[in-house]
């Protein structure tokens, strides 16, 4: 998740913690996208946050997910040991 689209948005919205991100992705496993209320659920989970935060969260990571399997990210070049 470290696109141009999510380091910007984390830097004009409010910062997540480590710990609010994975309750966050817990929370997108147990409310799917036919759950009543899903975003005020995941909002509750993560604690902190707005339903509206969350939403947005959610479009961002979806945005850089396209832009991943598009190739439009590169691939980290990393070294090798040895």
């Amino acid at each position: 998740m470290a696109s141009c689209s999510m380091s910007s948005s984390r830097n004009s919205a409010s910062q997540w913690t480590p710990k609010q991100n994975k309750l966050f992705e817990q929370a997108l496993a147990v409310y799917d996208k036919d759950t009543p209320d899903r975003w005020h659920n995941v909002a509750r989970a993560v604690g902190g946050k707005s339903a509206e935060e969350v939403k947005r969260y959610y479009e961002l990571l979806v945005e850089d997910v396209k832009h991943i399997e598009s190739g439009r990210v590169p691939f980290p070049m990393y070294q090798s040991r040895g």
